[in-house]
């Protein structure tokens, strides 16, 4: 072999050589999904910063200056970090792989079936970086740049982030951010809990950094357009302690140290030691300042779900105690979530006369007061819920305040009409029992009401819209989320507000109340939809609620509202209109919760002209 040829054979083993030391930031690099996914690639350099019972982190010795690529990235091996030390630089060879349990979950790019690792030094400086500082903060209002500005908006489901794989931008998007760290040692300063932990033990927290829909109480709440995508998860840690259960809303936390990983559907942060909890928040909620005058000039009313009762539910007495000490025995209360005598057995009973009987003494006991109450029973098992509980809505009422306006109950299949005067010809009555929008979800009960020095009746409209199963993470692949039954929820505000539609055109001074388990945020189609239709107006709009403050339900990293009382403008432009919602549940530790639900309770003057 001639000489040159020689040296140019050497110079492209070089070349080669160079090519296939691929540095961990071109690995993972700028989008969601590594350009070098599926490829077997050498002599991949990095400085071990973490270890987990499944395998290692490593940060790159190279580091690029592009914000939208992460430096470290995870090795998957039960074995790879046997004969490893935290701060070891190494060397090895490895296939890029692109792993989710999950078809609706983000793709984790990492390293698998590692091979040739070696040493290259030990005892190296491990330094985290902390969030807000070392890195930029995190986006306090967008997701992705392919929710369309709108992470509710409809409809869901247009595109995967896995599929368009977007450049990320972490100065714009919460999901982008957190992508940009993927496999890095971050560390999170003066944290906040969010939320009670979950069954896992995961808590959500935001740091000392921006944010944005704080309350009063410490933590986040959803808003329009922003459902705070600066709070992350903190998983199981890596030291194999346990992260504590109590955990509750509001505490303040030891700073965190751990690992950013896309895991189980969620950006997480896998701490490397268990959560402490340093400052705990207080749970005492206030009662309700609003007292009643024990005529149609100013009732009260009061809205719960109180979580699938039962007549021997542990959670009874409870609840009845929340009703008198917090709610103030309101003259109205509008009940969820009622379950039939034999609570979630499937036995084809579906009368609740012993469950409401149960509540109605339970509160009897605490205060003296003696409530009424009226319900429709069900067809067995078509409203929903648990198999054989035959949840319903129900009202409590105080005789003595209010009784039903000429009373003539219907039946379970029949739909309760607006007569002129206006009047219902079912009193009480089911809302078009009958159609498919309420296909196996509780049917709306309309009901009539004098309230005592009344001149003319008031009506109220109580609601279970479906539930929000079946859909997907806001940390999800899928872009918008999937906002479960969201379609359901729009037939059931169609049909439910023209109904009142219908009362309005009859008396567009109608005195109408309509409230419950709305189960959708007041900024997201099925509720605007059902107030222009309905022409109700929110009473946390009539009264002015700070938007952080209206909340009655949490749920992953926000606290929101499901929970909703709308009323008819005659009482919405009532200067007398009061209403206030009582975390009870929201901000308890997990053993003192009664519901998932918070109450709310309004002041009314339902008198009419």
């Amino acid at each position: 072999m001639k000489p040159t040829t020689r040296i140019l054979c050497l110079a492209l083993a070089s070349l080669q050589s160079l090519a296939a030391a691929v540095t961990i930031s071109e690995i993972n690099g700028n989008k969601y999904i590594s350009p070098y996914s599926g490829q077997s690639l050498t002599d991949i350099t990095g400085l071990l910063i973490a270890k987990g019972p499944n395998g290692i982190w490593i940060r790159s010795t190279t580091p690029d200056n592009d914000v939208a690529t992460s430096e470290a990235v995870y090795v998957f091996s039960s074995t790879v970090g046997a004969n490893l030390a935290v701060g070891d630089v190494v060397s090895l060879d490895a296939k890029v792989a692109e792993y989710r349990s999950a078809n609706t979950y983000i793709y984790l790019t990492e390293l698998t079936t590692p091979k040739n690792v070696k040493v290259l030094s030990k005892g190296n400086p491990v330094v985290p970086l902390v969030i807000g500082q070392d890195t930029l903060s995190p986006p306090t209002v967008q997701y992705t740049s392919l929710d369309g500005g709108d992470v509710y908006a409809v409809p869901n489901a247009v595109a995967n982030l896995s599929a368009v794989n977007p450049v990320l931008k972490p100065a714009e998007y919460g999901l982008d951010f957190w992508e940009s760290l993927s496999g890095e040692l971050v560390t999170v300063k003066k944290p906040t809990a969010a939320l009670r932990p979950t069954s896992y033990r995961d808590t959500w927290v935001f740091g000392d950094y921006a944010v944005t829909g704080k309350n009063a109480h410490g933590t986040l709440t959803m808003s329009d357009k922003d459902s705070n995508p600066e709070a992350v998860l903190i998983g199981a840690p890596l030291d194999g302690t346990k992260n504590p259960t109590t955990t509750k809303m509001g505490d303040l936390l030891e700073d965190i140290t751990g690992i950013v990983q896309n895991t189980f559907g969620f950006y997480t942060i896998l701490p490397l030691t268990a959560l402490k909890v340093t400052t705990p928040a207080s749970s005492a909620a206030p009662a309700t300042t609003l007292q009643s005058l024990g005529n149609c000039k100013g009732i009260t009313v009061g809205d719960y779900n109180v979580e699938n009762m039962a007549p021997t539910s542990s959670h009874v007495p409870k609840a009845a105690a929340h009703i008198v000490n917090f709610l103030k025995t309101p003259d109205l209360m509008f009940i969820q979530e009622i379950q039939d005598n034999s609570g979630a057995t499937d036995n084809g009973i579906v009368d609740a006369n012993a469950t409401l009987t149960a509540l109605v003494t339970a509160i009897k006991n605490l205060s003296g007061i003696v409530y009424e109450y009226a319900d429709i029973d069900p067809v067995s098992n078509q409203d929903g819920g648990a198999p054989g509980g035959n949840i319903r809505v129900a009202y409590l009422y105080r005789p003595e305040v209010l009784s039903l306006y000429n009373v003539n109950p219907g039946s379970s299949t029949e739909g309760t009409q607006v007569l002129d005067g206006p009047a219902l010809s079912l009193n009480p009555g089911r809302v078009e029992p009958g159609s498919t929008a309420w296909s196996a979800t509780r049917k709306p009960l309309a009901a009539q009401w004098k309230a005592k020095g009344g001149k003319k009746p008031f009506f109220t409209v109580n609601v279970h819209f479906s539930s929000k199963g079946g859909g997907t993470s806001l940390h999800g692949d899928v872009r918008p989320p999937i906002n479960g039954v969201v379609d359901r929820r729009i037939e059931q505000a169609n049909v439910t507000g023209s109904f009142i539609a219908q009362i309005l055109a009859k008396d567009p001074s109608a005195r109408i109340i309509s409230a419950g388990d709305f189960n959708e945020f007041a900024f997201v189609k099925p509720m605007t939809q059902f107030s222009a239709i309905s022409g109700l107006v929110d009473l946390d709009d009539v009264v002015s609620t700070p938007l952080p403050e209206r909340y009655t339900y949490t749920y992953d990293m926000n606290a929101q509202a499901l929970d909703h009382m709308l009323v008819s403008p005659a009482l919405a432009s009532s200067k007398t209109t009061k209403y206030e919602h009582l975390h009870l549940n929201s901000w308890a530790p997990d053993a003192s919760v009664v519901s998932d639900h918070d109450p709310s309770v309004a002041l009314l003057n339902v008198c009419g002209c």
